[in-house]
């Protein structure tokens, strides 16, 4: 459904991406990984419009298009939850669900509308805040993840992108966003997760696409390999060695 190929970024004297290729599909979680340095940011900003690559092309359903803004990726439903979550604190979780796509008519706001969307889309998600009116600040961070990710939902995007979503997150919070994850596959869609949590990647993606100093190290079926194959991808050494 969506896909990026030969993707080529240069900063100066230094290669981010070389050659770099990416195929996400519908209900498919895949989970992309690699040590720092590896490309992983770099290839999440072009997937989302923020940086144009030097050579590539991306393609939707087969037909190649173009993305030179964040906005052109949105377009075409593309949706990127950042790892800094981009929340603003002081406001309600309503607030934060639908800022910048606010629910009016005739140039006056409907909260009534947006807090009864806001209730439904969380529900569907199986997301449990208990008061959607108090300010995301009082929200345990799991539940903060939960809202930035409701909220990518909110345009209706066939492509969800994930940056570290379980960074900084305790066990049990961790584990109602891998849940969540999985929801979003359930719903169809194509889930693109970035983490350096190889027990994370394991329990919920479906394949695993390594890169290693901006370059394709590798691409597995998550039932069918095991840590030390990924590990040994992502260090450029053998599984003998890992072992």
């Amino acid at each position: 459904m969506f896909s990026a190929q030969s993707i080529s970024k240069r900063y100066g004297a230094v290669q981010a991406l070389d050659d770099v290729s990416l195929d996400l599909a519908p209900g498919e979680v895949v989970a992309l990984v690699g040590d720092n340095g590896a490309g992983k940011s770099t290839l999440v900003k072009v997937l989302s419009g923020v940086v144009i690559p030097d050579q590539g092309h991306i393609r939707k359903d087969d037909l190649p298009v173009r993305m030179s803004t964040p906005h052109d990726a949105q377009q075409l439903g593309v949706a990127t939850v950042h790892q800094d979550l981009a929340l603003c604190e002081n406001l309600d979780v309503v607030a934060n669900l639908f800022l910048g796509a606010e629910r009016s008519r005739f140039s006056v706001l409907r909260p009534i509308r947006m807090e009864r969307a806001a209730r439904d889309l969380l529900a569907s998600l199986d997301v449990r805040i208990r008061d959607i009116r108090v300010p995301v600040a009082m929200l345990s961070g799991g539940q903060r993840q939960s809202v930035a990710i409701a909220r990518a939902l909110v345009a209706d995007p066939r492509v969800v992108i994930l940056d570290e979503p379980t960074a900084a997150l305790g066990v049990e919070q961790t584990a109602q966003v891998l849940d969540l994850i999985r929801r979003l596959r359930d719903r169809g869609l194509a889930v693109l997760v970035i983490s350096h949590n190889l027990a994370d990647v394991r329990a919920v993606s479906d394949r695993i696409v390594v890169l290693r100093l901006g370059r394709n190290a590798g691409e597995f079926r998550t039932a069918e390999t095991t840590p030390e194959a990924v590990v040994a991808a992502i260090t450029g050494s053998t599984v003998g060695e890992i072992a």
